[in-house]
């Protein structure tokens, strides 16, 4: 038997071209499935075999499976990213259900790179531990969510349920070179950041850690669909985090620091008026990003013996460097 064919949806994305290079690394051919840019290594490489397909398209996915050998595995990466309802429903939601139809009972892996953020976090209160065991979050059309974004990444993990021998992965919030900030720090007030600052762990997985996990399920048969946290075993607090960017990055330069208690009192004395304001405004948001809490991910390490490459530091220094 030859080696593992992976094919990787949104292969010119930040998680999907991680994991093409750490397939690569590893000596498995890719088929590298892009809708409009293809990657620029794929003439360098003859293992990288380009496909263009636009999976939100009627036929895209079963034209895609055509060219997926028996035994391969699928990393399905490939989503809208933002919180437009319709966008999510073309490119997250209907673009898996295709793919899941369009497979049927081959003998194809799928991998899903879900999201921590189909927890339910008003099932928790503060310092609790998420463990893939916690309440997810109710099923709901990407209107009807608490946030669209974690709801249509809900409604892909259903399709998948009831399976076998695939796996979901909920990464936390993903950083690395390009993208060394993230989203639940706090808020942008014109020049000057506010940290809801806690004692609470930042649940960050550094990309390069996303792409290992991903590609070591893709070659690993299971039992039913395991759905794994995905983060880094160093996840610092919010203050920590600040101190480690500004010594690589050198901003934010302006930072005030707001506790998360403060910030919750003040979002239930606007309850009122919540509906007109941003998302840290309204209290579901609000608990949802910015909750001290504490994450697990002992399974995939149990599962995959997987450890970080370097400390939280190092890895930001890390990250800084594959910049230049």
């Amino acid at each position: 038997m030859g080696p593992l064919t992976v094919a990787i949806t949104g292969a010119n994305g930040f998680v999907g071209a991680a994991c093409v290079a750490e397939a690569r690394r590893q000596g498995h051919p890719v088929l590298a499935v892009y809708r409009s840019t293809p990657r620029p290594d794929c003439a360098d490489d003859p293992d990288i075999t380009p496909l263009q397909f636009d999976l939100g398209a009627t036929n895209a996915a079963t034209e895609l499976m055509q060219h997926l050998p028996e035994g391969s595995a699928l990393i399905h990466a490939a989503a809208h990213l933002g919180d437009d309802p319709e966008a999510l429903k073309r490119d997250t939601i209907d673009a898996t259900r295709r793919l899941i139809a369009a497979r049927g009972a081959r003998d194809i892996r799928l991998v899903l790179i879900s999201s921590i953020s189909v927890y339910d976090t008003d099932a928790v209160q503060p310092g609790d531990t998420i463990r893939e065991s916690n309440p997810l979050l109710p099923l709901a059309d990407p209107h009807d969510a608490r946030d669209p974004y974690a709801g249509a990444k809900r409604m892909q993990e259903d399709m998948l349920t009831g399976g076998e021998d695939d796996w979901i992965l909920r990464p936390g919030a993903v950083w690395g070179p390009t993208r060394s900030w993230h989203a639940l720090q706090g808020f942008w007030a014109s020049k000057l950041f506010v940290t809801i600052g806690s004692d609470g762990e930042l649940p960050l997985c550094h990309v390069d850690h996303l792409a290992r996990v991903s590609v070591a399920a893709a070659g690993t048969r299971t039992e039913g669909v395991p759905a794994l946290n995905v983060l880094d075993d160093d996840r610092p607090t919010r203050a920590r985090f600040l101190r480690a960017h500004r010594r690589s990055y050198g901003w934010p330069r302006l930072n005030i620091t707001v506790p998360y208690g403060a910030w919750l009192a003040l979002v239930r004395l606007l309850k009122p008026v919540s509906g007109k304001l941003p998302g840290l405004f309204r209290e579901p948001v609000l608990r949802a990003r910015m909750m001290p809490l504490r994450w697990s991910n002992d399974r995939a390490r149990s599962d995959f013996g997987l450890e970080d490459i370097d400390t939280f530091e190092g890895m930001m220094a890390r990250t800084k460097e594959a910049e230049r």
